[in-house]
């Protein structure tokens, strides 16, 4: 098992070597341009985490969630999952943080815990994607991007209760 990465690389070096090819400079190219994307995507993906951060520390969360708790909860969705499903769209650490505080306090088999782990399974770190995208393509407009992926998203919750409720997954 420890064998397989070794393993790979070598089967790369060797395909690589069979067409003639300058593996070295080739990896040092490569290299370079990864640094370069990070240098485009890194002042996005901090603004995306900071915003994140800011909304959970403030207490925004906690009042949007409270605000919308009698909507969600006649559609079946559980103020507990609340959190998970507004942290999501911005940040995986952050949803997993929150999920591994669902777990603890619920269970892994309650229908909270279930319901939260199917909904991280079902939807998208939406805005941390798009900051990425968008600042490596340099994209000028998301208008029309971020209603579709928050559509998706809410698509996805959807998709995740009906299962955890019909399917009792």
């Amino acid at each position: 098992m420890i064998y397989i990465t070794p393993s790979i690389i070598m089967l790369i070096i060797i395909f690589a070597l069979s067409r003639k090819k300058a593996v070295y400079s080739d990896f040092i190219d490569g290299a370079g341009s990864g640094l370069t994307l990070i240098k485009d995507i890194f002042p996005p993906l901090v603004a995306v985490l900071t915003a994140a951060s800011m909304l959970r520390a403030s207490g925004a969360m906690d009042a949007f969630i409270s605000f919308l708790s009698p909507v969600t909860e006649k559609i079946g969705l559980p103020p507990e999952v609340m959190p998970l499903v507004m942290i999501r769209p911005i940040s995986g650490s952050g949803a997993i943080g929150v999920l591994s505080e669902i777990l603890n306090d619920y269970g892994a088999d309650s229908m909270i815990g279930r319901l939260a782990s199917v909904i991280c399974g079902s939807t998208e770190t939406t805005f941390y994607c798009i900051a990425v995208y968008f600042a490596r393509t340099r994209a000028r407009s998301v208008k029309r991007a971020v209603p579709c992926a928050i559509i998706g998203d809410i698509a996805g919750i959807g998709a995740a209760l009906a299962a955890v409720r019909l399917l009792g997954l």
